[in-house]
C-alpha cells in the first residue's frame, strides 16, 4: 500500500475497526454537550507561534537527532493536558463534580504541572512481530509473552500498563482515596494520549526507516505546542466499557491505521525547507493539525470513558 492511497484505504476499512471494537453502553448526554470531532481534512494556513515549546527527547536523554529540540528541563505537556481538561467535560452529572473540584490536585494541571517521563516502555512497536490489523495479538501480557518469547522484547509495554493503570484505578475508587484516584486518572489520560498517537505503535517512532529522524520529539512533543490555543478537542461522551482490558486493543488498530498518512504529511511539510524552524511547523500544524485535534479528541473520550467504567465497577462509590 502507497501513503498516496492510504486515505482511500482509511475509508474502506474504517467500518471494520468500528464492528471490531468491544461494545459499550452509551450514557445519556453529558450536562455540557459536545460535537463531534472535526475530520481529518485539511484546513487553511495555521500561524505557527514563534516562541512554540520545546521538551527533552523521549526517556529523558539530550536530543541529538534532527528536529530534537535543544532546550531542556520541564515543559508543559500540552496535548497531556488538553486530554485531562475536555475528559473531565465529557463525565456524567454523578462523576463530573468531583474531577472539577479537585482538577488542581491532578499532577497534570496543578500550578506545578508534573508528567511522567517518556520512556520505551510507553510505546508498543506491535508491527514488528504481526501485519495490521493485529488480530492474534493476545490481550494478556503473560498470553503474549508466552506466544513470542524474545521477539516481544523491546517493544513497550503500552497496553499492559493502561491497564494496570485501570486496575489500580478501580481500586482506589473501592477505597474512596481521593489522592490516589487524581493521580492514577491522570496516568491514564497520559497513556491515552500515547495510544492514540500512530508514531508509538510503530517500530519506525522515530522515523528512522524512512529518512525522518527525530519524528517522534516532533510530532508527540512540539507539534501540540506549535498548535497552542488552535488545540482545540471535541470528544463525545464518556461511555461504559464493557470490556475495558480488551478495548485497548481496539484502540491500538484505530490509531495505527493513521500511521501511514501521518509519515506522508510530514514528508511533504519538509519538502523544500532547509531545517525544522517556525516555517516548518506552520507547513506541520496545517498538514498534521486536523488530525492531531481528531486523535486527541478521542484519547480525551476514552480517558473519560475508563474514568467512569472504573467509578461503575468499584460500585459507583460516593466521592467528595
Amino acid at each position: 500500500m502507497t501513503r498516496r492511497t492510504v486515505v482511500r484505504w482509511i475509508v474502506a476499512v474504517g467500518p471494520v475497526l468500528a464492528a471490531a471494537a468491544p461494545s459499550a453502553q452509551a450514557l445519556p448526554p453529558a450536562d455540557e454537550p459536545r460535537s463531534a470531532a472535526e475530520p481529518p481534512a485539511q484546513t487553511g494556513p495555521e500561524q505557527v507561534p514563534p516562541d512554540a515549546a520545546t521538551r527533552p527527547a523521549p526517556g529523558g536523554n539530550p536530543p541529538s537527532q534532527a528536529g530534537a529540540p535543544a532546550a531542556r528541563g520541564p515543559v508543559l505537556d500540552l496535548a497531556h493536558v488538553k486530554t485531562v481538561e475536555a475528559a473531565i467535560g465529557t463525565l456524567p452529572g454523578q462523576l463530573k463534580p468531583f474531577y472539577k473540584a479537585h482538577r488542581t490536585e491532578m499532577p497534570s494541571l496543578g500550578l506545578e504541572p508534573e508528567f511522567p517521563p517518556r520512556n520505551p516502555e510507553r510505546r508498543f512497536q506491535v508491527d514488528r512481530l504481526l501485519p495490521f490489523p493485529f488480530r492474534e495479538l493476545p490481550h494478556t501480557e503473560a498470553a503474549f509473552t508466552a506466544k513470542y518469547g524474545d521477539k516481544a522484547a523491546g517493544i513497550g509495554r503500552l497496553p499492559w500498563l493502561v491497564q494496570e493503570s485501570y486496575a489500580r484505578l478501580v481500586e482506589a475508587m473501592k477505597a474512596s482515596d481521593k489522592q490516589r484516584i487524581l493521580r492514577e486518572s491522570d496516568t491514564i489520560a497520559g497513556l491515552m494520549v500515547d495510544l492514540h498517537t500512530a508514531v508509538n505503535l510503530t517500530e519506525n517512532f522515530d522515523g528512522q526507516k524512512t529518512g525522518q529522524h527525530g519524528l517522534y520529539v516532533r510530532l508527540a512533543d512540539k507539534l501540540p505546542q506549535a498548535l497552542g490555543r488552535r488545540l482545540k478537542l471535541s470528544p463525545d461522551a464518556a461511555r461504559y466499557l464493557d470490556a475495558p482490558r480488551d478495548y485497548v486493543f481496539a484502540v491500538i488498530s484505530a490509531s495505527y491505521v493513521w500511521l501511514d498518512n501521518t509519515l506522508y504529511l510530514e514528508e511533504l511539510a519538509k519538502r523544500g525547507k532547509a531545517g525544522y524552524g517556525e516555517i516548518y511547523f506552520e507547513d506541520l500544524a496545517r498538514r498534521l493539525g486536523p488530525i492531531v485535534r481528531e486523535r486527541l479528541s478521542r484519547a480525551a473520550e476514552d480517558t473519560g470513558s475508563y474514568w467512569y467504567t472504573a467509578w461503575t465497577d468499584a460500585g459507583r462509590p460516593e466521592l467528595k
